[in-house]
């Protein structure tokens, strides 16, 4: 059906795309239209539509006649340029051209004229150079006839070596050079003359050095670079300062032979450290002579043949103090060592004590060892420790030429992915005899010794244990040692520590470290605090003789100078290992060729093993405080229940024995007038519960305090007040219904005043475990309108200001305590 020109269907989609009043309102089809009034609706709208439709349209035509302008002109811009194109276009043809080609001619003048100068200046270089060779041929000839000046022939050469290859051999310089003096070609002649000089200085410089005539060495040595033999110099120099270093090194050794001079202590170690001297002297004086006539960085080539002849002297060093040591025989007596008494100590059987008595002091143990029968089956300990103390300088040593080699060499060597900042282990060591040697014979045998002194210092501490002596819980009875209250062994065993670690750290070695540090962790962690273990578990566990019964004195006594060994060494080794962190200087007697000096960056300066060493040291310090903080923790809690917990009710009990919350002031008076006429002998009720605790507490926690540290004895103090805050608390609730409001306030003046007692001295902190009782007291003695305003806040509330420990059932509980409140 269609409609004023337009078909009903199409009314649909013209009615989406109008007005949003149109969309408003639905659109009806003419058929379906059912009534009149709905035709004119529709019609209507139709005719909105058909308007708006027409007026788009005429904007459309009216906007097509605006773009028909734009063309034309568009078209008449296009037409002037054309003719201006046509105007340029004759320009160019007929006044530029001339122009163009004149420039063009000029330019290529100007280029045939700079050509024909490079030409002529090249032409003139090579005369030049060719004059120069000229005179350097007959220079060269003329100075090694009669007169025999061989500086100057070498200068010559030396003038003539910076003269381009292509000229020397050259057409022109052969035709130009010879003459009847000289008829040979000049590059024969030069090469002739260089091979005649190197030959004439090799023979004067081997006469010069057989005569031990320095000035005349350093005269021809210089003159080899000049003749452009600079590698044959070098190995004639090294040879010749190898030389040296042989046979000085031969003296050093020999300088013993036939005395007792090797027997020395030190002997071997002091001839390793003149040859690392005398070699280092040689390159620190001689290596700035090198560089400045043969370049920088060629002293490396004369290092690598000293170093050849190092790993030759020092291996013979080595393996003779091997030899003469019996190094190899002494580690097999200390793998064949068997640790008896550690051994035995640790099993269920043995019930015996050593016998072996102490004769020295803690920082002499290593005298007092010496003069102990020797048990040892074929290992000397003396002998082992003198071992060690010779192998620590010996590397220490090593440690020192190696970083003084490195520091030349790095110059040399580094190469561009390298970090400057860090040091490396130059190729010329790392790939050396000598290092395979220090490693096989001398860190090797240290690790292994290392680890037998030390354990067996621990097995001979444990030997020559001693407890404090005269120490007894009696307070009436002087102690006449000084605190810290400690058995012999743990002084001995960590002045040993201290030696080794030291000792270990003055070699500079990393495999030494990486070695003894977990060695002495793994001693310290399974021997030293295994026999305190033991000792604690088997020989002084506080255990009464019957059921009940405390246990005996001395057995309380050793168990706790047992839990003091554990906190003492502990602080011992923190304190070692920071002294080594901090400042490496030399705690307690020790030979001066074996004290380190620097920091841990100086003694360990290649790559990243100072970082390695750091973290090695804090590894043993928290390995150990680990296992010591749980034999302490456990050794505290068998103290806490064996012997102390079973006395605090009966001290609780004792102090509040005959104590009645439910007497009035009439009563109370009464009682303060029987106490006064009783000329003290009973207590007032105000005094009675402080005192009697007092009393109690002291002849408790004293005896104790004054064996302990000031440490364990918190500890266990901790453990003590957490138990003792519950008992308190159900003694107070044990007083339910048995007491009034001034009962009330006496027991929470008792409680205070207990509590003051127990956390005197600093120790606040402790106050946490008694706070319930204190808020139970606190609740007690409430003002009924503090209990309402209490009651209306939640149970969990902290609005007034009190961190509540009880719930409100124990408030509520706590407030019907009292029988008859105010």
């Amino acid at each position: 059906m269609t409609t004023n020109g337009m078909s009903v269907h199409n009314t649909k989609e013209y009615s989406h795309s109008g007005s949003t009043e149109d969309v408003d309102s639905p659109v009806i089809r003419m058929d379906q239209a059912s009534s009149a009034a709905e035709i004119q609706a529709t019609l209507a709208r139709l005719k909105e539509q058909e308007i708006s439709v027409t007026a788009r349209l005429n904007e459309l035509v009216n906007s097509q006649k605006e773009l028909q302008r734009e063309l034309g002109k568009l078209d008449l811009v296009r037409a002037q340029l054309a003719s201006q194109a046509v105007a340029t276009r004759s320009i160019s043809n007929n006044m530029l051209s001339d122009a163009a080609s004149t420039a063009k001619r000029i330019s290529g003048a100007v280029q045939r004229l700079d050509l024909e100068q490079a030409r002529v200046r090249s032409t003139l270089d090579v005369v030049e150079q060719v004059a120069e060779l000229k005179a350097c041929v007959l220079g060269v000839t003329g100075s090694m006839g009669a007169p025999q000046d061989w500086e100057t022939a070498a200068g010559y050469l030396n003038r003539a070596s910076k003269i381009p290859k292509e000229i020397i051999c050259g057409s022109f310089a052969e035709e130009i050079v010879p003459s009847a003096e000289v008829p040979d070609p000049p590059n024969v002649t030069l090469e002739q003359a260089a091979e005649s000089l190197c030959g004439l200085f090799l023979r004067e410089f081997e006469k010069a050095a057989r005569e031990d005539n320095g000035v005349k060495v350093t005269r021809f040595f210089k003159l080899f670079p000049l003749i452009g033999r600079s590698d044959v110099g070098l190995d004639v120099y090294g040879r010749y300062v190898c030389q040296g270093v042989a046979s000085r090194a031969r003296a050093n050794l020999n300088a013993g032979t036939g005395g007792g001079q090797r027997k020395e202590g030190f002997f071997y170690a002091n001839a390793l450290t003149k040859l690392f001297e005398h070699i280092a002297q040689i390159v620190e004086h001689h290596g700035t002579l090198v560089e400045r006539h043969y370049g920088q960085g060629r002293m490396v080539r004369v290092i690598e043949r000293l170093q050849v002849e190092a790993d030759s002297q020092g291996g013979i060093v080595i393996d003779t103090w091997s030899d003469e040591r019996s190094i190899d025989r002494k580690l097999t007596d200390i793998r064949s060592y068997a640790f008896t008494f550690l051994v035995q100590s640790f099993l269920p059987t043995q019930n015996t004590r050593p016998t072996i008595s102490r004769t020295s002091s803690p920082a002499m143990f290593d005298r007092a060892a010496e003069t102990q029968p020797n048990d040892d089956d074929g290992a000397d300990m003396k002998d082992v420790d003198g071992i060690l103390s010779e192998i620590a300088v010996m590397l220490g040593r090593w440690s020192l030429y190696s970083r003084f080699l490195a520091n030349k060499s790095r110059g040399a060597t580094l190469s561009g992915e390298e970090n400057p900042e860090v040091l490396t282990m130059p190729s010329l060591l790392f790939n050396s005899t000598l290092i395979k040697k220090v490693s096989d014979r001398l860190i090797s045998p240290f690790n292994i010794m290392t680890t037998f002194f030390f354990r067996r210092s621990v097995e001979k501490a444990f030997q020559l244990d001693e407890q404090p002596p005269d120490l007894s819980l009696n307070m009436n009875k002087p102690i006449p040692s000084n605190a810290p209250y400690i058995t012999s062994a743990v002084d001995d065993v960590m002045y040993i520590v201290n030696q080794v670690i030291q000792r270990s750290l003055a070699t500079s070695q990393r495999d030494v470290v990486s070695s003894v540090v977990p060695t002495i962790a793994r001693v310290l962690g399974s021997d030293f605090v295994g026999m305190i273990q033991r000792k604690m578990r088997d020989e002084s566990y506080p255990k009464g003789a019957v059921q009940g019964a405390l246990p005996p004195e001395h057995t309380i006594v050793a168990f706790l100078v047992l839990i003091n060994n554990l906190a003492i060494s502990t602080d011992y080794v923190k304190r070692i290992v920071q002294s080594r962190l901090e400042s490496l200087s030399p705690a307690g007697p020790s030979t001066n060729d074996e004290t380190p000096s620097g920091t841990l960056a100086d003694l360990y300066p290649f790559g990243h093993d100072a970082v390695f060493v750091t973290n090695a040291l804090k590894s043993l310090q928290t390995s150990f405080e680990q296992k010591t903080s749980e034999l302490i923790s456990d050794g505290i809690f068998v103290v806490f229940k064996n012997v102390m917990k079973p006395r605090l009710r009966p001290i609780l009990a004792d102090a509040f024995r005959d104590i009645d919350y439910s007497l009035t002031e009439e009563d109370l008076d009464e009682l303060e007038r029987e106490a006064e006429a009783e000329n003290e002998s009973v207590l007032a009720p105000e005094d009675a519960v402080p005192r009697r605790f007092q009393a109690g507490w002291d002849a408790l926690t004293k005896p104790i305090a004054r064996v302990l540290t000031d440490a364990n004895f918190d500890r266990l103090l901790s453990t003590v007040i957490s138990y003792l805050g519950e008992v308190l608390e159900k003694r107070i609730w044990s007083y339910y219904g048995r007491i009034n409001s001034l009962g009330a306030v006496r027991l929470e003046r008792d409680i205070a005043t207990i509590v003051g007692l127990i956390v005197r001295g600093g120790r606040y902190a402790l106050r946490d475990s008694f706070t319930r009782c204190t808020q139970i007291c606190l609740v007690m003695n409430m003002e009924d309108d503090e209990w309402e305003e209490l009651q209306t806040l939640p149970a969990s509330a902290g609005g007034d200001g009190v961190d509540w420990k009880i719930d409100g059932e124990e408030r509520a509980r706590a407030k019907a305590m009292v029988r008859n409140p105010l």
